[in-house]
C-alpha cells in the first residue's frame, strides 16, 4: 500500500512540475504584463500621415525578460517584432532587467529578495541564471542578437552611429526594417566590479541605469532603503562609462545619485523610462530642477505609458507630460519611454501608438513636432551620442 501511494505521489509531482514549467512562466507574463485599452478590440483611429512618420522610437521595454519568441505576434505583453511592424516602428530599446525584490513599491525595498531567480528558473533558463545576476543579464543580451539572426534581415541590433546610420538609410527603401539597442537597468548586474562593464560594452549594452528598485554597490536609488548618492565605486563606473560612450540612464536613480552623476561627469544624460513631478508628484518622477539640467546637457527624456509615471492610464496622460516636458526643455529632448513589458499596466501595447499622435494633437504640437517625439529625437541622440563605430 505504502509503496502504491509513493509511486501515485511520484507520477503527480512530476506532472505537477511538468504543468509548473509549460503554464507559470506564460501565467506570470499574462498577469503582470497588461494593458488597460485593448487595441485589438478597439483599433486606434489614424491620422492619414501616421504610416508616413519616418522614425518611431521607444526608450525601455523590458520584453527581454520574458518567456517568448519575440519574432511572433503575441495576444499577450506588450512588444514583438510584428507588433512593431505593424506599429510603424522602427526602434526600441531593449532593457535588462536582472533583479527585482518581492512586494516591490516605490518607496522602500531592500535587496534581500530576488524574484527574476525564481522566474528564471521557472523559464527552465541556464542554471547560471538562477543564482548569477550577471549570468542572466549577459544571457538576455545574447538572445537580441540571437533574434537578430533568427529574423531574416528584419530585425537588427544597433552598436553605434554607423550602425544606426545605416538602418536610418535603409528603413528609407523598406519601412518594415526594425532595429533594437541594450539597456541595463541596474548595474547591480555588474557584480560590484568595474571590470564587468567592458564584458557588457562588448555583449552590445549601450546604456545602464545605475540603479533600479534598491541601492547597490554604485548609488542610492529612489526607491531604497538609504537613498544615498554616487559611491566611489559609483563615480569610477561613471568615468569609465564615459570613457566607452556607454550613456547613463537616470532611471531610479535617488535625487542624491542624480546631483552626484551631474556633479561627475558633463556629457549628457538620459532618463529613459519617467514621468516628471510637475505633472505627476510622486517619489518615482523627475523634478523641475533635474528636468531643466537634463535640457541644459541636450540630454532626452522618455515620458511612459503607464499610471504612475503619468497619473493616468491613457494616451492624453502621457501626452501632457510630453507637453510639460517640451514646454519646460524644448520639444527636440523628449521621447517616448514607454516600460514596455516592465511588470506594469500600460495604457495600451505597441500597436496603439497611433493614439499617442492624437493625443499630441490635441495638446498643440506640430506634425513636425510630433515627428520629433515619436522618435525623431530618439534617432537623433543615439546618432550624436553613441560610439562612433
Amino acid at each position: 500500500m505504502l509503496r502504491k501511494f509513493i509511486r501515485y505521489f511520484l507520477v503527480f509531482l512530476v506532472l505537477a512540475l511538468i504543468a509548473f514549467f509549460l503554464f507559470a512562466p506564460g501565467i506570470v507574463d499574462k498577469q503582470q504584463n497588461k494593458v488597460t485599452l485593448d487595441v485589438h478590440k478597439t483599433p486606434p483611429a489614424k491620422v492619414s500621415w501616421y504610416d508616413s512618420i519616418p522614425f518611431i522610437a521607444d526608450l525601455h521595454c523590458d520584453a527581454l525578460l520574458w518567456d517568448r519568441n519575440n519574432l511572433k505576434e503575441h495576444t499577450h505583453g506588450h512588444v514583438d517584432i510584428p507588433r512593431m511592424q505593424k506599429a510603424n516602428m522602427a526602434f526600441q530599446v531593449f532593457t535588462i532587467v536582472s533583479k527585482t525584490p518581492k512586494k516591490m513599491n516605490i518607496e522602500h525595498n531592500d535587496d534581500k529578495t530576488d524574484n527574476i531567480a525564481l522566474l528564471s528558473f521557472a523559464q527552465l533558463r541556464n542554471p547560471k541564471d538562477w543564482f548569477s545576476v550577471k549570468s542572466r543579464a549577459l544571457h538576455q543580451c545574447a538572445e537580441l542578437f540571437q533574434t537578430a539572426k533568427k529574423s531574416d534581415g528584419a530585425f537588427r541590433v544597433i552598436l553605434n552611429q554607423q550602425d544606426l546610420a545605416k538602418f536610418v538609410d535603409d528603413r528609407k527603401k523598406n519601412p518594415k526594417l526594425t532595429a533594437g539597442m541594450l539597456g541595463i537597468e541596474g548595474a547591480h548586474c555588474l557584480n560590484d566590479d568595474l571590470s564587468n562593464l567592458d564584458e557588457f560594452y562588448t555583449a552590445g549594452v549601450r546604456y545602464i541605469g545605475l540603479t533600479h528598485f534598491f541601492d547597490n554597490a554604485w548609488g542610492g536609488s529612489a526607491h531604497g532603503m538609504k537613498k544615498d548618492g554616487l559611491t566611489e565605486k559609483g563615480k569610477q563606473l561613471v568615468s569609465r562609462m564615459d570613457s566607452l560612450h556607454v550613456m547613463i540612464d537616470l532611471a531610479h536613480a535617488s535625487p542624491k545619485t542624480i546631483d552626484d552623476i551631474f556633479a561627475s561627469t558633463q556629457g549628457p544624460v538620459l532618463i529613459s523610462h519617467t514621468g516628471v513631478k510637475g505633472v505627476c508628484d510622486n517619489t518615482r518622477n523627475l523634478s523641475d530642477a533635474h528636468l531643466l539640467e537634463i535640457g541644459r546637457r541636450n540630454g532626452l527624456v522618455g515620458i511612459g505609458l503607464w499610471e504612475t509615471a503619468v497619473c493616468g492610464t491613457d494616451a492624453a496622460s502621457t501626452a501632457k507630460s510630453i507637453r510639460y516636458v517640451a514646454d519646460k526643455i524644448g520639444v527636440d529632448k523628449v521621447a517616448l519611454g514607454s516600460d514596455f513589458d516592465g511588470a506594469i499596466t500600460a495604457h495600451f501595447d505597441v500597436t496603439g501608438l497611433p493614439l499617442i499622435v492624437n493625443a499630441l494633437l490635441k495638446e498643440g504640437f506640430s506634425q513636425e513636432d510630433i515627428y520629433k517625439i515619436m522618435g525623431g529625437n530618439v534617432r537623433d541622440f543615439f546618432l550624436r551620442n553613441l560610439p562612433v563605430k
